[in-house]
C-alpha cells in the first residue's frame, strides 16, 4: 500500500511538475515577446529621436552660420569705414601738402622778385634812390663839422655815411665835401684824389664839374700850372654848359 501510495504520489507529483514546466514555458516566450516589441519600440523612438536632433542641431547650425556670417559682415562694414576714414585723412593730409607746397613756392617766388628787385635797386644810380632821413640828418651833422671848421671830424663823418649808405644819393657830395676839407687843410694831395673819385664814381652828377674845378685849383696850389690848365680845359670839354665851365673859361682867359 505503501508503495502503491508512493507510486501514485510520484505520478501526481510528475503531472504537476510537467503543468508548472509548460506553464513556466509559456510564460518565458510571451515576455520574450514582449521585450523584442518593447525592444523594437525603443529603437524606433530612438531612430526618431535622433532625427529630430539632427534636425534640429542642422537648424543650430545654420542658424550659428548665419549669425557668424553676420557678425563677419557687420566687421568687414566697420573695417571700410575705418578705410574710408583713413583715405579721407590721407586724401586731406595730401590737399594740405600740396597747399603748403605752392604757399612755398609763391612764397620762394616772392622772395626772390623782392631779392632781384632789391639788387636792381642797389645796381641803380644813386640819383634814383631818395636819401633817407637818417642819411640827410647825418649828413647834414658832417657838414655842420666842416662849415665849424672841424675838418677833420667832418671827414671821418662823411665817410662814416658812405660806409654806411654806400648807394646814397647823398654819395657824390660826400665825396667832394671831404675833398674840399682836405683841400681846407691844405692837403692838397688828397684832396685831388677825393675829386677824382667824384669824378670817376660819378661823371653824371651835378657834383662832377665843381670837383674838377677844386682838382685845377689844388694843382695850381701845388704848383702845378700846366696839370691845372689840363683840368680847366677838360672841364670845358666834358661840361661845357655847367657854372663850373664858366669858372674853368674865365680863367683861361687871364692866362
Amino acid at each position: 500500500m505503501r508503495q502503491a501510495g508512493r507510486a501514485v504520489l510520484c505520478g501526481v507529483l510528475m503531472c504537476v511538475a510537467g503543468s508548472a514546466a509548460q506553464a513556466a514555458l509559456f510564460d518565458d516566450d510571451e515576455a520574450r515577446a514582449r521585450t523584442e516589441a518593447l525592444r523594437k519600440q525603443v529603437t524606433a523612438n530612438q531612430q526618431a529621436l535622433d532625427e529630430k536632433l539632427a534636425r534640429i542641431e542642422s537648424a543650430i547650425s545654420d542658424r550659428s552660420a548665419l549669425m557668424d556670417l553676420a557678425g563677419q559682415i557687420e566687421a568687414l562694414k566697420g573695417d571700410l569705414a575705418r578705410m574710408r576714414g583713413q583715405v579721407e585723412v590721407l586724401l586731406n593730409q595730401a590737399e594740405t601738402a600740396d597747399k603748403r607746397q605752392k604757399d612755398l613756392y609763391l612764397d620762394i617766388d616772392t622772395r626772390l622778385r623782392k631779392l632781384e628787385k632789391d639788387k636792381e635797386a642797389s645796381a641803380a644810380p644813386a640819383a634814383d634812390a631818395p636819401p633817407s632821413p637818417e642819411e640827410t640828418k647825418a649828413y647834414e651833422a658832417a657838414l655842420n663839422q666842416f662849415k665849424l671848421g672841424n675838418y677833420s671830424l667832418a671827414i671821418s663823418a662823411l665817410q662814416g655815411l658812405q660806409v654806411t649808405y654806400p648807394s646814397s644819393k647823398l654819395a657824390p657830395n660826400a665825396q667832394y665835401w671831404i675833398g674840399m676839407a682836405h683841400a681846407a687843410q691844405r692837403d692838397y694831395k688828397n684832396a685831388i684824389l677825393a675829386q677824382q673819385k667824384v669824378v670817376t664814381a660819378w661823371p653824371n652828377d651835378a657834383k662832377a664839374p665843381d670837383a674838377m674845378l677844386n682838382i685845377a685849383n689844388s694843382q695850381e696850389a701845388l704848383g702845378d700850372r700846366r696839370g691845372a690848365l689840363k683840368t680847366l680845359e677838360g672841364l670845358l670839354e666834358k661840361y661845357p654848359a655847367s657854372q663850373a665851365a664858366a669858372s674853368a673859361k674865365q680863367r683861361l682867359q687871364k692866362r
